[in-house]
């Protein structure tokens, strides 16, 4: 085995650099690293810090316009709220006035009816004692035409003739009123 070592040892691992080579390599890292480092790390924590604030203002802003949003939806709420307060309002309003008009309009129309019949009854009245006036002087002049044909002799005085007519009707009223 130890001359596997030594064999080894003589042979160049293709694995192991050379040591000039590794320490340039190493020399050049810590140059490219330490530029990297002093040009490029403050742009990027730049660039990061930048990120973050604005990832940090979106959410600020989110959660403000989530706010703001909440308080329209309640504004709207109230206002829906308010407006239907209010539709119940004016149709309640409307039903009473609905009611006062119907009220009125059957008092109007029981104050005409009232009208109307009394004005019918007037002239039920007055066309009762026109009927009254004409059936007295017919019934007169049948009368008188009767009572003549009766006699024998005509019965031509007015004046007398309208007297007992008259009695005999009144008479004729009264016997009429006491019957009922």
């Amino acid at each position: 085995m130890s001359q596997l070592l030594i064999l080894a040892a003589e042979k160049e691992n293709p694995l192991v650099p050379p040591i000039p080579e590794l320490v340039i390599g190493l020399i050049a890292f810590v140059i490219v690293f330490g530029f990297l480092a002093w040009k490029l790390l403050p742009n990027i924590n730049k660039v990061l810090e930048q990120r973050r604030e604005a990832i940090e203002g979106g959410i600020e802003k989110a959660e403000a316009a989530q706010t703001e949003a909440q308080s329209v939806l309640e504004q709207y709420k109230a206002q829906l709220a308010e407006a239907r307060h209010e539709a119940a309002r004016l149709r309640q309003e409307a039903q009473e006035q609905g009611a006062a008009l119907i009220a009125e309009m059957r008092a109007e129309g029981q104050r005409q009816r009232e009208e109307i019949v009394a004005a019918g009854h007037t002239q039920i009245e007055a066309d009762r004692k026109a009927a009254s006036a004409a059936l007295r002087q017919d019934v007169g002049k049948l009368a008188t035409e009767l009572a003549g044909k009766l006699v024998g002799e005509s019965l031509d005085d007015h004046a007398r003739q309208s007297r007992v007519i008259d009695r005999f009707l009144d008479e004729l009223d009264e016997k009429a009123e006491a019957a009922r």
